[in-house]
């Protein structure tokens, strides 16, 4: 665990800085907003085939695809250097496009490989803990890589993020795990294979309205991330750099989040904490639109407590539910179910706020979490949730569920 965390953090710094550098570095070599949005969407865009590349953390061991993964981005952030002129940024875009498959082939692998090392009592500490290291990079990266980009230019933050990947790669190669070698046939088929993720995904009562769940509070913040600026601005009257001040305050609520996660989820289930964290976040959207500076530092709080919770909860009912053989390629359908919302959601919300008042627009956005949450809670089903059963392994044979073997191997 501790390993692990550490690679989190290591490779969470680097990524932070360098998708906040991503926009300013295009914007300041082309002049072009549309194309500084452009950037963020590069990042976003592998999430929407993410269940085709999480089928590949189901056909290798998972800790040393993480090492190989890192390296290779290690490789590959210096070639960033050569982009120096507007007729160059096609190279930072290919680049960001390679970064969010890479993240999303990680991210599933992360997550099987957590829930095979990992007995189910300690998911969701663990998720909570991998939350509040994730989070915490988020208060001091971008501070570093405006700096380092207001005096040296893109380059040094790209050198930045290809050390930090290069020193995960390290650390998840340190880490002591006894992983099962993946199934294999003669024939493998990855469409096949990569369609049986979706098919367990839709087939178990319990995951269906958590992931729901996730993707429509993503779709929430989607729009209210689209707001912050307006309400800056009209709200609070103060300039766009205040949003940061927002953010950092939402920052440091996740990292309280995640280390009240795991106690919470020894006292209740998944789609209960999904409920209450979707309900806390909803209201704080609400509470933003009054024209309060302070109340508007404190929703920002609630909202980074509440929004992790979702989040975490999903993925530990993934983790507890999916067969080990699948789960790569599960999570993977979610993590895509769950993300791709929010990016087509900031699109929306920038049209949204340009037709509605933002007085308007995020009370309604409270009203429609508060009914989820509520359907959520009497209706998102009862209990632990249950192993799904017949998943297709990598070699596309039937294997019934090893969930109940004993327990997952230990670090």
């Amino acid at each position: 665990m501790r390993w692990y965390l550490t690679g989190v953090v290591v490779s969470g710094f680097g990524t932070t800085a360098m998708w906040l550098v991503s926009g300013i570095w295009v914007k300041s070599l082309t002049g072009s907003d549309s194309l500084a949005a452009l950037a963020a969407f590069a990042l976003w865009a592998p999430v929407l085939i993410g269940p085709l590349l999480g089928t590949l953390a189901d056909r290798v061991r998972r800790r040393p695809l993480l090492v190989v993964l890192d390296l290779a981005m290690a490789a590959l952030l210096p070639l960033l250097l050569w982009v120096e002129s507007a007729d160059r940024v096609w190279l930072l875009f290919a680049m960001l496009v390679l970064y969010g498959a890479q993240g999303a082939v990680h991210d599933a692998a992360e997550q099987a490989l957590v829930a095979t090392v990992l007995d189910e009592g300690r998911l969701g500490a663990f998720n909570g803990l991998r939350m509040t290291a994730n989070e915490s990079t988020k208060l001091i990266a971008p501070l570093v890589a405006a700096g380092l980009f207001a005096r040296y230019g893109g380059g040094p933050v790209a050198l930045l993020d290809a050390a930090g990947f290069a020193l995960a790669a390290g650390v998840f190669a340190l880490m002591r795990v006894k992983e099962p070698r993946p199934a294999r046939s003669a024939s493998p088929n990855w469409w096949r294979e990569t369609g049986e993720g979706v098919r367990l995904l839709r087939a178990s009562p319990v995951l269906r309205p958590l992931v729901a769940t996730g993707g429509f509070t993503m779709l929430l913040a989607g729009v209210n991330g689209a707001a912050i600026y307006a309400v800056v601005d009209r709200g609070l009257g103060h300039s766009p750099a205040y949003a940061g001040v927002l953010y950092a305050v939402q920052g440091a609520g996740s990292v309280l989040a995640g280390l009240v996660t795991g106690p919470l989820l020894r006292r209740m289930p998944e789609r209960t904490l999904a409920a209450v964290g979707l309900a806390l976040f909803a209201l704080a959207v609400g509470v933003r639109a009054l024209p309060h500076g302070p109340t508007a530092l404190a929703a920002s709080a609630v909202i980074g407590l509440g929004l992790p919770w979702v989040l975490v909860a999903v993925t530990t009912a993934v983790q507890k539910a999916a067969p080990p053989e699948a789960l790569g390629r599960v999570a993977a359908t979610a993590n895509t179910l769950i993300l791709a919302p929010n990016a087509l959601a900031i699109a929306l919300g920038a049209g949204l706020i340009a037709l509605v008042d933002v007085r308007v627009l995020l009370p309604l956005l409270t009203l429609a979490g508060l009914a989820w949450a509520a359907v959520l809670a009497v209706r998102g089903g009862v209990g632990p949730a249950p192993t799904v059963r017949g998943a297709v392994g990598p070699g596309g044979g039937e294997h019934g569920s090893k969930r109940g073997h004993g327990g997952r191997r230990a670090v």
